[in-house]
């Protein structure tokens, strides 16, 4: 099996020495020289042998486009596309369609593992023909977590579905991200409790509430005890406002998601503890930058 993989950042990289460690031969490009393996996308792609699969792992948005676009002209009928990044679900339709003139085939893939995927693999949501989707099957199986393949990846459906069923995941995500966040923040400000930390390191075993993200939470109070050092401004990367649109535009009650999606526009405007558990959870899963507490 050998794939190209377009995006070396945080995500990209560690995918790249996952897939390499499992036999995958893995060709990757990115514009900083220093990680990439090859000087440009028309070098990506003679280095691959047909039918060629190219792996995209770069932002969302006008990044994601321009590379799909430039693939469409390099790349030839038969070879294959995948769009790993967060992009919108709506735009998949347009990508296959696009590429579909060319004979080039396309599936897009949910991808949740942040900067941990490396060593805990990856959970997977893919979108596409099932014929693709068996294509690149063993890419699938080494970058999932060891266990039974249906705990951690699914063909959802279609083309589209991968990133819809990542985007409604993400939007779960902030919705527990700040039921801890808010727990702590009472914990914090109880004046009963003495052993704030140790109280939530003490859910970690038998409670109902165990997860990873709290193992996370106590991982980042380990590091930074009571968020000192940074501050509560948390930034949203865009799925959670889609899963709240998506749910007034299907009339779906999403209460939980919508307020935890507000409560990060708060954030940017006061600085509470709730807030800054969220920031520093965000830190440990995703790798993504939090503020100075003095800014």
């Amino acid at each position: 099996m050998q794939l190209g993989i377009v995006g070396l950042g945080k995500m990209g990289f560690n995918m790249r020495e996952r897939l390499r460690s499992a036999g995958i031969e893995v060709i990757g490009y990115d514009p900083n020289p220093e990680v990439s393996d090859v000087g440009s996308l028309s070098e990506l792609v003679e280095s691959l042998q047909a039918p060629r699969n190219v792996w995209v792992m770069v932002p969302a948005g006008a990044a994601t486009e321009g590379v799909i676009r430039e693939l469409n002209d390099l790349l030839a009928s038969g070879d294959l596309i995948v769009d790993g990044g967060n992009s919108r679900y709506t735009q998949d339709a347009t990508h296959a369609q696009l590429l579909k003139g060319n004979g080039i085939h396309y599936v897009d893939v949910g991808v949740s593992g942040g900067v941990w995927g490396r060593t805990e693999g990856y959970a997977l949501m893919a979108g596409g023909e099932s014929e693709d989707i068996e294509r690149l099957m063993p890419v699938f199986d080494a970058l999932r977590p060891d266990g039974p393949r249906e705990e951690s990846f699914v063909h959802a459906g279609g083309v589209g579905a991968g990133h819809y069923a990542k985007m409604i995941h993400n939007g779960v995500e902030y919705g527990v991200m700040q039921a801890y966040a808010e727990g702590y923040d009472l914990l914090e400000g109880s004046g009963i409790v003495d052993d704030v930390r140790g109280v939530v390191r003490a859910w970690q075993r038998g409670t109902v509430i165990r997860s990873w993200l709290l193992e996370l939470l106590v991982k980042a109070l380990e590091d930074d005890p009571n968020f000192a050092e940074i501050s509560g401004w948390v930034e949203d990367s865009g799925e959670g406002r889609w899963t709240v649109m998506e749910a007034i535009d299907k009339a779906v009650p999403a209460p939980v998601i919508t307020a935890a999606l507000f409560a990060r526009f708060a954030s940017r405007d006061e600085d509470s503890d709730a807030m800054k558990a969220v920031a520093a959870l965000r830190q440990q899963f995703g790798g993504h930058a939090v503020r100075p507490a003095d800014d």
